[in-house]
């Protein structure tokens, strides 16, 4: 932890929130304090979508959202903006006609940045920046428990010949000893898939399932549980697709599903798993071209304080 008092946000009591900025939460950049413990970075990249592109202006969107979030989660009991030093760190730079450079791209400057901080939490963005971020995580813990929540896999091999897509980073990540094989998991899965093997190669990939339908059947209590069991003490990399949630709850997004999570139930799937090991954390696929009156990215930005509130309130 940073040996300086933290900086917190912009005292909305003082200047309106919706004047100067848009950092995340109001809180400060990373050039203006000594030193960080938890960044929150953007990735404005979606040249690995699959449907409807519009993800590059994700962060900038969930940025404008997160204005109104205030320093106090009463949820979670916890004041993380002065627990710890959280920044706003910009965005990584992203090349938008070359997307293996992209790729590198992102890797070098998440490892750079992670020598900066303790832990990041990434906006994109499309779900293709999952690679590199898990490539620059696993420099720092080595192979983590994946925990992904998402309406798809994204462990399909490739799209039109390409290895490297949003719908492919988790099955690069499993085949190049990134991931945790005993203790990763998919959350909030449905809709209809390829075929059967799909799910029969995710298995061998190394990820077990909580669908949406186990979520509606059995409740929040019972997918903490199998969650829980599965990643035990690992150190944990959460992934977040903005899709997961129902497209009632999140219409601005490139690949929406019907049937999903509601975003009072993922927040309070991330609120369960607070007290576990998380080292690192991604939001991404909010694409504001189909977004109505701020409602992906106000939960986008609701998703990403319960993450840094969570990784805040663990030493």
């Amino acid at each position: 932890m940073t040996s300086h008092t933290p900086q917190g946000p912009v005292d909305a009591s003082q200047t309106p929130r919706y004047a100067g900025i848009a950092t995340f939460a109001k809180l400060p950049r990373i050039e203006d304090v000594p030193a960080a413990d938890i960044a929150v970075v953007g990735v404005p990249f979606d040249s690995g979508v699959s449907f409807r592109p519009g993800a590059r202006f994700g962060p900038s969107h969930v940025r404008e959202a997160s204005r109104l979030l205030r320093p106090y989660n009463p949820a979670q009991d916890v004041s993380p903006f002065s627990l710890k030093q959280v920044v706003d760190a910009g965005d990584i730079v992203a090349n938008p006609f070359s997307l293996d450079e992209a790729v590198r791209q992102v890797e070098e400057a998440a490892t750079e940045l992670g020598e900066r901080v303790d832990k990041i939490v990434t906006i994109g963005g499309d779900h293709t920046i999952a690679l590199p971020l898990l490539r620059a995580i696993n420099k720092k813990h080595g192979p983590v428990a994946v925990l992904h929540f998402d309406a798809h896999l994204d462990t399909w091999d490739t799209y039109f010949g390409a290895p490297t897509t949003h719908g492919t980073p988790f099955r690069r990540a499993s085949e190049e000893g990134l991931i945790d094989l005993t203790a990763s998991m998919h959350g909030g899965t449905r809709g209809p898939l390829y075929g059967k093997s799909d799910l029969e190669d995710d298995v061998k990939l190394g990820f077990q399932i909580v669908t949406s339908e186990f979520v509606e059947e059995h409740g929040i209590p019972a997918a903490l549980e199998k969650i829980r069991a599965r990643v035990g003490d690992k150190p944990l990399y959460i992934s977040i697709d903005i899709d997961v949630l129902d497209p009632a709850h999140a219409p601005g997004t490139g690949t929406p599903e019907a049937g999903g999570l509601t975003s009072r139930e993922m927040l309070r799937l991330i609120r369960g798993l607070a007290d576990l090991q998380i080292v690192g954390a991604d939001v991404v696929e909010v694409a504001p071209a189909y977004d109505h009156a701020q409602i992906t990215a106000v939960a986008a930005s609701h998703v990403v304080y319960e993450l840094v509130s969570a990784m805040a309130a663990r030493d």
